[in-house]
């Protein structure tokens, strides 16, 4: 039985009574399910949130390919050693508009179908943004290390960006990746995909660090206790505000203080 319905009206309201703005540069993460009933669905919610922040601001969600990475990387699920070499031989050619995108949403995904959108060339991390820095945002990303300095995640640290997790956790918001690159706290490994390169179907290996955004968590906790995120409900649902130069500097610190990257002493920093 549905007991509560949101609205595209509704949802704008919300989200300009609690933060979001027109010209706004953001980097949107969302759980459609976690909202409650949406009417319309993901279709809404993407409506009200170009609505919001208009055109002459920009949207950015992650658009990753899970799948399409070196299979003996993988962890949920694992895969079984001897396919391995199957999966490398099989797997399509990365295609911005054609590739799936694992475990990113329906609002992601519909995101990046609308008219207007541009979507970044990493075969595994690619980005999609729509708006005035659309183009910015997504134009160059290096093959290696794809969330660092070349990629959308440090240009959003320049413009002065926000991020808008909706009823999910820290653990999804893809800029604070940066931090561990900047902080140099993971092991670097060979990472690979599936690529069209001079017409033909090739499997490319390129260098990556060994991300691990679990942490993003106990960083989010602490910025809240700091008063650094705008917390607020939609629906059924928790979203959090706050600025992506803010959530990467902190985690930078977070790395460098600890000098972990698995097992927390956060007693350093809650005198902050």
């Amino acid at each position: 039985m549905i007991h509560n319905a949101l609205s595209k009206k509704e949802i704008v309201e919300i989200l300009k009574n609690n933060g979001l703005e027109s010209g706004m540069i953001v980097e949107v993460h969302c759980s459609l399910s976690s909202l409650g009933y949406v009417i319309g669905g993901a279709q809404t919610l993407v409506d009200a949130l170009m609505e919001v922040v208009g055109y002459h601001g920009t949207i950015l969600m992650a658009m990753q390919s899970s799948q399409n990475t070196e299979p003996t990387t993988w962890k949920n699920p694992p895969v079984e050693s001897e396919l391995a070499a199957k999966i490398r031989e099989n797997m399509p050619a990365f295609h911005r508009k054609e590739s799936d995108v694992f475990n990113m949403g329906a609002v992601a995904e519909n995101f990046r179908r609308r008219e207007g959108v541009v979507i970044s060339s990493h075969p595994s991390c690619a980005f999609a943004a729509w708006g005035k820095y659309a183009k910015f945002l997504c134009n160059h990303q290096s093959l290696h290390f794809a969330l660092s300095e070349e990629s959308a995640t440090a240009r959003l640290v320049e413009l002065k960006a926000s991020v808008l997790l909706m009823g999910v956790d820290y653990d999804c918001c893809t800029c604070m990746h940066l931090a561990e690159y900047r902080s140099d706290v993971r092991p670097i490994i060979m990472q690979g995909a599936a690529v069209e390169q001079k017409g033909a179907r090739i499997w490319k290996q390129y260098l990556d660090f060994a991300l691990d955004s679990s942490d993003f968590i106990p960083i989010g906790r602490l910025m809240e206790k700091n008063n650094l995120v705008h917390l607020f409900t939609l629906g059924d649902s928790t979203c959090r505000l706050f600025e992506a130069e803010t959530a990467v500097n902190v985690a930078e610190r977070y790395f460098k203080q600890t000098n972990i990257s698995r097992y927390y002493q956060t007693t350093k920093l809650e005198g902050e």
